[in-house]
């Protein structure tokens, strides 16, 4: 079934005429008779036929006008790009998933847009996990947001900012007064943050280039349960410095910038592909890129 009939019986059954219909589609009289002709064998109905100088369209063809009417506006809506989103009308669901430092940073800003703007929409908040899925490229996810650029092609990224790892401890600390050497650093008893559960990291193998080893005493799959470690110990916790801020911020914790020179931490949004013209995933996207840098951005 060529589905472009329905839009030239559409024409037709309007103009009651062949050559007004002709010149609506922009097709040549001879054209559209034709394509009459192919409508007429489809349906079973001669659709138009002459009463003297005019045409009149057949009882069956009345039934089929308000039908083919519908299917193609429907069709005319299915092919044409959403430009305008009407937020006080958008019902959806949105799933962002991220490490629990940004989701406390993301949380705020997101639900004060949506109770303001988009009074139907939800969020759905998701940790992030200890092993990495494919739930963006299945469609269970909406966002990312983390520090790995994802390496398939059917996921966009953007990278919205960058944070610097500090060491946080109690403010009685040994480490909160004097200089802070490598030597100092590796002496301090450490937790490291991991949601795959590793001890050992860049910082080791920084440390290990100088000739210096670290105790680590835990390994906590959160940052924030690794703040709360040291708030109580004499452990060392190495986290994003503004992620983080206002967490060690409230537990009276201590932040130092490390002795010694690391990459900053990229902070980077991935999604699928599918969603890149969907205007309800950008106005997402969008106050989730604002979020995060008036986060990574605050008194750098």
């Amino acid at each position: 079934m060529d589905l472009n009939l329905l839009v030239a019986l559409d024409a037709l059954l309007e103009e009651n005429s062949v050559a007004a219909a002709a010149d609506r589609l922009h097709l040549s009289p001879p054209a559209m008779s034709r394509t009459l002709a192919r409508i007429r064998r489809a349906t079973g109905d001669d659709i138009l036929v002459r009463t003297g100088r005019t045409m009149t369209p057949t009882p069956r063809a009345l039934e089929l006008r308000e039908e083919t009417r519908e299917l193609v506006r429907r069709a005319t809506a299915v092919l044409t790009p959403v430009r305008t989103l009407d937020l006080d009308r958008l019902d959806r669901v949105f799933t962002v998933r991220a490490n629990e430092v940004l989701v406390s940073a993301l949380a705020p800003a997101l639900t004060t847009a949506v109770a303001a703007t988009a009074p139907q929409v939800r969020i759905s908040f998701q940790a992030e996990q200890s092993t990495d899925t494919s739930d963006l490229q299945r469609g269970h996810t909406d966002l990312e947001v983390g520090s790995g650029r994802p390496v398939r092609p059917e996921i966009a990224a953007e990278a919205l900012g960058t944070d610097q790892l500090v060491a946080v401890f109690r403010a009685d600390h040994p480490l909160a007064s004097g200089d802070l050497t490598p030597r100092r650093f590796a002496d301090a008893t450490h937790v490291t943050v991991s949601r795959r559960g590793r001890l050992h990291g860049v910082l080791d193998d920084l440390l290990a280039e100088q000739g210096l080893h670290r105790r680590v005493l835990a390994c906590l799959p959160t940052a924030s349960a690794a703040l709360e470690l040291a708030a109580i110990t004499d452990t060392v916790a190495v986290v994003p410095a503004q992620a983080c801020k206002p967490l060690w911020t409230r537990m009276a914790l201590c932040a130092r910038p490390l002795p010694f020179d690391l990459p900053e931490l990229p902070v980077i949004m991935a999604w699928h592909h599918r969603y890149d013209t969907d205007p309800a995933h950008a106005w997402l996207r969008d106050h989730v890129r604002k979020a995060v840098r008036a986060v990574i951005e605050c008194e750098r």
